[in-house]
């Protein structure tokens, strides 16, 4: 009775053993050649399916950044040091509450090299007199000479302080220069008094990156015209020139906060 009913059940991926009639068939088409290591023992035969994952169709558009393709550079002024936010002590005292700080800095260290050559070219003339007196046994004379040397050497670090404190500002409404350790000098022009600005960069300048900053202001005479060795001239120029003719544009980037520069990234 069981065989009329018509074939057994069979597992999933399990065959019976080939014979004749329509099953034999099926089978033979169905089941891949086995090698004769693989058959197992009674006859039966397990056929392992594969799996076919489809992969979403990603147009060339997309890909054509992760083949090597160059990204361009950004576009505007490239910052090379960031906007301070506060300013340091020295310069607070000079601005007054409706003003908005912009930055601060200080001379490039170019400004230093004559004050750093004469100490050590008073160091070198210390050695070579010390050691010619040292001959004679004049002791007086090697004393002056270390009293001289040491008048040089404080020079030289008083001009070091000097230029520690000597700062260049710039705010939403002038630019300043304060200077001097013990006598202090502010200097400061409108930034709508400006006419004209400019920097030049000699070979070294451009070298070293610093500049002097020239300022016109109708044909007049000012406190503040030439503004020498200030370090990064074409990122400042940038900042000075914004800030008087954008000064709105100045003004929405700072007042952005991270959030709002994720958002306009569409991160």
């Amino acid at each position: 009775m069981a065989s009329d009913a018509g074939p057994s059940r069979r597992r999933s991926g399990e065959f019976d053993e080939p014979g004749n009639g329509a099953d034999a068939e099926r089978n033979t088409e169905r089941l891949p050649p086995v090698q004769p290591d693989d058959e197992p023992a009674g006859g039966r035969r397990f056929v392992a399916t594969a799996r076919v994952e489809e992969f979403p169709d990603i147009p060339a558009e997309e890909l054509a950044g992760l083949r090597g393709t160059p990204t361009p550079p950004p576009l505007g002024p490239v910052r090379v040091l960031p906007l301070e936010e506060e300013p340091s002590a020295l310069v607070s005292q000079y601005l007054f509450p409706t003003e908005r700080y912009r930055g601060e800095w200080k001379r490039h260290w170019i400004h230093l090299v004559p004050q750093l050559a004469i100490g050590t070219a008073a160091t070198f003339a210390l050695g070579y007199v010390a050691g010619f007196l040292a001959r004679y046994t004049v002791s007086g004379l090697t004393t002056v000479a270390i009293l001289v040397w040491l008048g040089v050497m404080g020079w030289v670090g008083w001009q070091v302080a000097d230029w520690f404190y000597d700062r260049f500002i710039l705010t939403n409404k002038r630019v300043m220069v304060v200077a001097g350790l013990i006598t202090r000098r502010v200097a400061m022009m409108p930034l709508l008094r400006v006419t004209d600005m400019k920097y030049e960069q000699s070979p070294m300048g451009r070298l070293f990156n610093y500049g002097t900053f020239v300022l016109e202001s109708a044909g007049q005479e000012q406190a503040l015209r030439e503004v020498k060795h200030l370090p990064n001239p074409n990122e400042l120029y940038l900042r000075v020139v914004e800030e008087m003719y954008e000064p709105q544009a100045v003004e929405a980037r700072l007042s952005q906060t991270p959030d709002d520069v994720k958002a306009d990234d569409g991160s």
